[in-house]
């Protein structure tokens, strides 16, 4: 059994003071890197080539979002509908509603490896339940419900280098599970992939590095931790900051790891010590990650 290889530990990128950071995602095609405020409804966008930070102010809370084939555009998963966002203009366009009806609002999302939309929900009430679900828009913007347990807070969807295995939490759960996930969309023998077994923490964002790692920012454990393709942990990094939230490989060769991060839940003594909450992080972890996966469908005003 391997031992864990131990990171140097993250660094401060920029401190942005996000209420709830997340959806940590880099353009490829830009060599910028796109994150979002949950509750401050900002879209962010950090350009290291000359250091300088962008935002947006979105129509509601903005949970998570993908790159799409159309570079004019994201794919917006905000809290209560789907939408196209013109990175032009800063319209957007409605595409669908989700659980309208239910206390929730959608949470963690990624784009498989055929160009389709996985994002999943979370309860809003108090005590949370598991009532939301986990949900496919595809490339003709239909919308359906996976067959997979109902959480009360989804995150680290993410999918395997091959496509073929699917990665999803509960995380109050605090295990991350995963299923066989087939080209046409079915799902088969789902389980558990890795079970935390740190005293604190709970799992959040992942992604995938090119060798089939799954790198898991860890909310309330300061840390991002890495787990190969039988779910046996490899490698972590200490984070600065106690709720790191979201992670991608970004940068040159896709060889830096951006993490998220947020002050949500965090009172002023919390905070007085806690300096950097809510800030991007990055570290230089030795593995290399994969390109992201982009959204194929386009806004029906512009479909051929």
């Amino acid at each position: 059994m391997s031992e864990t290889q131990r990171i140097a530990p993250a660094t401060l990128l920029v401190d942005a003071q996000c209420t709830l950071g997340e959806g940590a995602t880099w353009c490829a095609r830009t060599n910028r890197f796109y994150w979002t405020d949950i509750e401050g409804a900002r879209l962010w966008r950090y350009d290291p080539g000359d250091g300088s930070s962008t935002s947006w102010t979105m129509p509601e809370r903005l949970a998570t979002f993908a790159l799409c084939a159309d570079p004019h555009y994201l794919l917006l998963g905000l809290a209560t509908h789907l939408a196209f966002f013109d990175l032009a203009t800063g319209e957007t366009q409605r595409i669908v509603e989700v659980e309208p009806g239910l206390d929730t609002r959608v949470n963690d999302g990624r784009c498989d490896r055929q160009g389709r939309f996985v994002f999943g929900t979370k309860d809003e009430g108090s005590p949370l339940r598991a009532v939301g679900g986990f949900y496919r828009l595809n490339r003709d913007l239909s919308l359906e419900r996976l067959p997979l347990p109902a959480p009360a807070i989804s995150n680290s969807i993410a999918f395997s280098p091959d496509g073929g295995t699917m990665y999803y939490c509960d995380s109050p759960t605090r295990e991350i599970r995963a299923c066989d996930y087939h080209a046409d969309g079915s799902i088969a023998n789902d389980r558990v992939f890795t079970t935390l077994t740190d005293a604190t923490g709970e799992p959040d964002g992942s992604t995938i590095d090119r060798d089939g790692g799954l790198w898991n920012a860890q909310w309330g454990g300061a840390r991002v931790v890495r787990y190969d393709a039988n779910g046996v942990e490899t490698a972590r990094v200490s984070v600065p900051t106690v709720q790191p939230s979201c992670v991608a490989f970004g940068g040159a060769q896709l060889g830096t790891l951006y993490i998220t991060s947020a002050r949500a839940d965090l009172d002023a003594a919390a905070l007085a010590s806690d300096t950097q909450a809510g800030g991007v992080f990055v570290a230089v972890p030795g593995q290399r990650g994969l390109p992201e996966p982009l959204f194929e469908g386009v806004p029906r005003g512009d479909a051929v």
